[in-house]
């Protein structure tokens, strides 16, 4: 039987990793501003694509609804970091349909009308199911699937790294910041006991570690590399 006290520091344990996660996550959150203020200075969105920031306001959505207390029980650190989240991409939409020629500001906004109608579709869908405990799962799953999916996409960027034996295309905070959520997050979940958080979170921090040694191989391969010539380019 587990202790009084255990479930104290449990408890404390769970809102020290959550606070964590929120302020680490804050990395992530601006990690665009670059980009952004590059747009703003050309006034056009030039080869950048907006699908990123619609995709991470869904991912958004739905965890921010999984953490809500209608959904599960103790997880509102999970609501507040990604509402903050979801506001940061609406502003990153904005932003980037403001610059964007007509034909791609008429898209956007389209997927950005599907996105708001497939999470209102989420959220009453959900609510008509009476069974709270068929309910947390199942949005559960959703947020644990959106999750793993966004953790994924710097699959890309390792193996372009690995591929061209350069740094260039991934930012070190930028990997930082996500090895340092993912793991706050992961301790969350586990002293919550909550697998669909502790589990996307988990391949996360994995993902992080991978982009933090590649970083620090390739960069010191780099230093080591930069007194010779480059007499080849990578494609």
């Amino acid at each position: 039987m587990v202790s009084e006290s255990s479930i104290q520091v449990l408890e404390i344990c769970k809102d020290a990793a959550g606070v964590a996660g929120n302020i680490f996550a804050f990395g992530l959150f601006v990690s665009p501003i670059p980009t952004f203020q590059r747009i703003i200075r050309n006034q056009t969105t030039e080869q950048f694509s907006g699908l990123p920031y619609i995709y991470a306001l869904l991912n958004c959505l739905i965890c921010a609804w999984y953490g809500s207390p209608l959904v599960s029980p103790d997880n509102l650190l999970v609501t507040t970091v990604n509402s903050v989240g979801a506001v940061f991409q609406i502003a990153y939409i904005v932003l980037f349909m403001t610059y964007a020629e007509k034909a791609q500001k008429l898209r956007m906004l389209g997927l950005l009308l599907a996105v708001f109608s497939g999470f209102a579709i989420i959220v009453f869908g959900s609510l008509l199911m009476v069974d709270f405990e068929v309910r947390r799962v199942t949005i559960g799953f959703l947020s644990c699937a959106s999750l793993i999916s966004m953790f994924a996409s710097p699959l890309f960027v390792i193996n372009l790294v690995i591929r061209t034996r350069s740094v260039e295309y991934m930012p070190f905070y930028l990997s930082l910041s996500t090895f340092l959520m993912s793991t706050s997050f992961s301790l969350y979940g586990i002293f919550n006991f909550d697998p669909f958080v502790y589990v996307p979170n988990g391949i996360g921090t994995f993902l992080g570690i991978t982009q933090l040694v590649l970083f620090a191989y390739y960069k010191s391969a780099s230093r080591e590399d930069s007194t010779e010539p480059l007499l080849a380019s990578y494609s």
